[in-house]
């Protein structure tokens, strides 16, 4: 609860507070399961939200909700809170905002591809330097030809688009090899099966959303459904990443504040580290480190600090750690380092004391005003103000209706001309000339073969023609022959007739002209 400057967590021998001028200095919370880990981040958590700070919290088990109600004033709760120094403890919840990436119940969460940006996206998928800059070429050719990356889709086209033009691409941005895009869809592929299709997209979250106080000046808290992203560790981490790094970018340096802007709870974080490549961890020590000095602290919640990294894990100055179980030699070993993180107490032993506390006790060190880690105190944890359970239907359904503003802005999914539908345009446009241009050279077949069968026909024609007039003249010259012939044989008939009748003639002139003669004589 809040005292002051000051958020008290747990009582021991000493109080044990939270400083809020220190808290961007980020923490971590530890123990093994139901040790009490989730109670005292709920303590942590109101605290900020007391003072005014904003919160966001992944919510893994769904137990995170109760926050948004009352705490159960029983008691023996009461008798605890006053046991350990609390006196004005009084059951209240704090102003809460679900969230959800993966469709859910919660206000949308969503970005864009465009806001991952080819480097992290890039560490994300594990790709090789080779892989890499394929990947920057196709953000660098969608930059350039005005085409937006919104969703997986976009990516996926626009890296298609790559490869069909790889050859005149080349020229300008480098080599692509269509191995590499190969290796690219496939990674996306594994990401799209993790629900990225659903996370990237519009509208885009936009932080600023969070980074509010109530009507009372208390800080909301965002509380985002982790339950079902845990299955999908790769989309969590993008998420995580971009998260911290658009908060680094957008908030101004500050130094030294009196109190945090934004403080980050990570709960279940060996999850989100399982696995992942080392590239992408030294990216979030690098963001972790460098987030300190906007203002915004960072707490990791998990079942043993072994599970946090340790270039991340030098990094958290204030610790909680809850009693911790060792039945392997393993397990010895990680409670000997937990042991060893703290400032000794001489009034016990560390590593005893973790193998010792109950649920609700834990071992305790944060830093006081020169920044220095406290002596570990073995303390018992305040409980919470607010429900230490999940919330109810009725209280979660006030919480939706309270929230309506957001839902109405994040709601529906916008899909608006991006990439995708350009290169989809461009190849409709494409396969649309293509076509035309098919029917245009089948026009001009079909043109030609009927140029060719008319030319055809005509030298058939022409050819008939020129046979039947060559015909013809072969009729009429023999009819001319036959016409000449038969004249002649009628002037030869003619001339046989004038002769006959002219050698008749004679004959009978002759006849007459003897007769005269001899008849003459005769006389």
């Amino acid at each position: 609860m809040l005292e002051g400057d000051k958020i008290k967590v747990a009582q021991g021998e000493n109080p044990c507070y939270l400083l809020l001028n220190q808290a961007n200095r980020h923490g971590l919370i530890a123990g093994a399961s139901g040790t009490g880990k989730t109670v005292t981040m709920k303590v942590l958590a109101e605290g900020f939200a007391q003072a005014g700070v904003p919160v966001f919290m992944a919510d893994v088990k769904g137990d995170v909700t109760g926050m948004a109600e009352p705490g159960e004033d029983t008691e023996k709760i009461r008798e605890r809170a006053a046991s350990l120094g609390a006196a004005g403890w009084t059951p209240r919840g704090c102003d809460v905002r679900l969230w959800d990436m993966l469709g859910g119940a919660g206000i949308p969460v969503r970005i864009t591809i465009s806001d991952m940006g080819p480097d992290l996206l890039a560490r994300l998928l594990g790709l090789t330097d080779v892989q890499r800059g394929v990947l920057a070429i196709a953000f660098r050719l969608a930059d350039d030809n005005n085409m937006l990356l919104i969703d997986l889709k976009d990516l996926r086209a626009m890296l298609g688009y790559l490869a069909e033009h790889a050859s005149e691409v080349e020229t300008l941005y480098g080599r692509v090899s269509s191995q590499s895009v190969g290796a690219i869809q496939r990674a996306l592929l594994t990401v799209e099966e993790q629900g990225g299709d659903i996370f990237f997209g519009e509208p885009a979250l936009d932080i600023t959303d969070w980074l509010v106080t109530d009507e009372a000046g208390q800080g909301t808290v965002n509380i985002l459904n982790a339950a079902k992203l845990m299955a999908s560790p790769q989309v969590y981490a993008m998420f995580l990443l971009w998260m911290l790094s658009e908060v680094y970018e957008m908030l101004p340096e500050a130094g030294d504040l009196p109190k945090p802007k934004l403080v980050f709870f990570f709960d279940e974080a060996h999850l989100l580290f399982d696995g992942m490549p080392k590239e992408l961890t030294d990216k979030i020590v690098q963001t972790v480190k460098l987030i300190r000095s906007k203002g915004v602290g960072v707490y990791f919640i998990s079942q043993s600090p072994s599970d946090i990294p340790d270039e991340v894990l030098a990094q958290l100055s204030n610790r909680i750690q809850h009693g911790l179980r060792a039945y392997t030699p393993a397990e010895q070993k990680a409670v000997k380092a937990a042991a060893a993180a703290f400032r000794a107490n001489p009034a016990f032993d560390s590593a005893e004391a973790l193998l010792e506390v109950g649920t609700g006790e834990a071992l305790v060190s944060l830093l006081n005003e020169d920044g220095q880690p406290c002596v570990v105190e073995r303390a018992k944890v305040l409980p919470p103000e607010c429900n230490m359970g999940a919330a109810s239907a009725e209280t979660l359904a006030k919480v939706a209706e309270a929230q309506a503003q957001l839902v109405e802005k994040y709601g529906e999914a916008i899909d608006r001309e991006s990439a995708y539908e350009k290169i989809a345009a461009e190849k409709s446009a494409a396969a649309e000339a293509d076509e035309l241009a098919a029917e245009r050279a089948q026009l001009e077949k079909e043109r030609a073969a009927f140029e060719k069968q008319k030319a055809a026909e005509e030298a058939r024609v022409a050819k008939a023609a020129a046979k039947e007039e060559e015909r013809a003249a072969k009729a009429a010259e023999k009819e001319a022959e036959r016409a000449a012939r038969a004249a002649e044989k009628q002037r030869d008939q003619a001339m046989k007739t004038v002769s006959s009748v002219i050698g008749q003639i004679g004959r009978e002139t002759s006849r007459q002209l003897l007769r005269g003669l001899f008849g003459n004589l005769r006389k």
